[in-house]
């Protein structure tokens, strides 16, 4: 008899692992600790004027999907109306099957508006009313939806520049979340962009001719991020940079850029490892974590790029070896004693052994679980992704300490996906169980459970309010 959709024991096919999802997984907060949520949006509790805009906005998945549906353009990121943007998506999501977006969907449908029935272009009219009507209700907010899912702590994504107003005022008003800022400093590496790198360099300090000028105002940044309560940075690359070039030469390269001179390859890869060394060396020093997201390649779909901009849905899976650069990254820090907490995301599956395994060559008392392999990503968002990233951890490294799941979403409505991946967590262990390749331990279980959903990002990240609790 086959099993009902999204039912309570949905992702959940043993009586071992209903039993670890339901007693030790789905009431734990959750510290979705890497977003793109929009700090000002949480500061002023933003509310929506319709689903659309909620659900469909800067959501460069649904885009992805909807193009490969062949909706036009203009329903997707053009001036269609909210409406018939919505019922484009309605058209797609039929043939979304297997695809997490179909998923996703019909969980944000159920624990955010309370509607049971599937989408699809016959029921659009009515979802599109029913979910209209629910943004009206008070408790339908940014800070409510948060409240709703017990997310203890935010991370967002934020550039040196930021002065993190809407952090501060987020944190000083009744939201029951903490919103911490992420150190993201990417531009500084834009040596072979200086349309680019130049005006976001007059932003970012004064008279920014040198290295030792650039150097100075990211520390300067870096200092009043972790004032702020920042504790994490977060690094977007195609793979780790390695070889960094010396100072002397840095400073050549930041010059060149500077009269509107463009650095080859070579030299932008070697300026950017240098600048990562210094930032790794800053992140250890103040005891922060480092995020290295490895493997995107970003808009291989020129016409379309120069046409809708970056952001919007082309990028992909890269096609880089990443191990040799990670090695001799993380050693070029171990080797001085100033390796920060760090976290490796990669893109293309097929990395998955590789990483997983540096990680483990990089680990160091008193910190359990330094160097984490982070939680599947993007492409990887997935169950088979999922559930790859947790067997290949499980076999090459310690899954006890992994700090779990995160979003990497700009929708206020995405947290229902740690329920997604807490279903799948219990599922994995619960049929090891089932299998005789696990003890049927319940308490040894619910620890694993509990640590890897909530306790062990409580304890790895140091975030400020934490430490607070902690010592009252």
């Amino acid at each position: 008899m086959a099993r009902t959709y999204l039912d309570t024991n949905f992702l959940l096919l043993s009586k071992i692992a209903e039993r670890l999802f339901h007693e030790s997984a789905e009431h734990q907060q959750i510290i979705d600790y890497h977003t793109h949520l929009p700090p000002d949006e949480i500061a002023k509790d933003k509310r929506w004027e319709n689903v659309t805009e909620l659900w469909l906005g800067h959501d460069h998945y649904k885009w992805r999907a909807m193009r490969a549906n062949g909706i036009p353009e203009s329903h997707i990121t053009g001036d269609a109306s909210p409406r018939d943007k919505f019922q484009a998506w309605a058209e797609t999501i039929p043939n979304t099957l297997r695809n997490p977006l179909y998923d996703w969907t019909h969980l944000e449908l159920r624990r955010c508006f309370g509607i049971e029935t599937l989408l699809s272009p016959d029921t659009a009219e009515e979802i599109w009313n029913q979910a209209n009507e629910r943004l009206k209700d008070a408790d339908f907010s940014a800070r409510e939806l948060m409240r709703r899912f017990r997310v203890d702590a935010v991370g967002t994504t934020d550039d040196p520049t930021d002065d993190l107003c809407h952090h501060e005022s987020a944190n000083n008003s009744d939201c029951p979340t903490k919103v911490y800022p992420t150190f993201r400093p990417d531009k500084a590496l834009f040596v072979d962009r200086p349309t680019i790198l130049n005006p976001w360099l007059d932003q970012l300090g004064q008279n920014i001719g040198s290295l030792d000028d650039l150097l100075t105002a990211l520390k300067n940044r870096h200092d009043f991020f972790h004032e702020k309560g920042c504790r994490m940075t977060d690094h977007g690359m195609r793979y780790a940079l390695a070889n960094p070039c010396s100072v002397r030469e840095g400073d050549q390269i930041l010059k060149k850029a500077r009269q509107g001179t463009a650095a080859s390859a070579g030299e932008t890869d070697a300026f950017g490892a240098l600048l990562m060394f210094h930032i790794g060396q800053w992140n250890a020093e103040r005891d922060w974590t480092m995020q290295l997201h490895l493997g995107p390649k970003r808009n291989p779909n020129t016409r379309l790029f120069k046409q809708l901009g970056p952001d919007s849905g082309f990028d992909t899976i890269g096609d880089w070896p990443q191990g040799e650069a990670i090695f001799s990254f993380l050693d070029s820090l171990a080797a001085i004693d100033r390796l920060p907490k760090t976290i490796i995301y990669n893109l293309n599956p097929r990395d998955n052994a590789v990483l997983a395994a540096a990680c483990g060559s990089f680990q160091e008392a008193p910190m359990r679980g330094k160097v984490q392999f982070g939680s599947g990503w993007w492409f990887n968002d997935t169950i088979k992704g999922m559930e790859d990233q947790i067997n290949t951890l499980s076999s090459i490294g310690l899954l006890a300490h992994f700090v779990g799941m995160l979003t990497d979403s700009r929708s206020f409505l995405s947290f229902p996906r740690h329920e997604y991946f807490r279903r799948v967590l219990c599922n994995v262990i619960g049929q090891d169980v089932e299998d005789g390749k696990l003890p049927d331990d319940h308490q040894l279980l619910h620890h694993l459970i509990g640590n890897i959903c909530y306790h062990n990002a409580q304890a790895y990240f140091g975030l400020p309010h934490h430490k607070e609790n902690l010592l009252a």
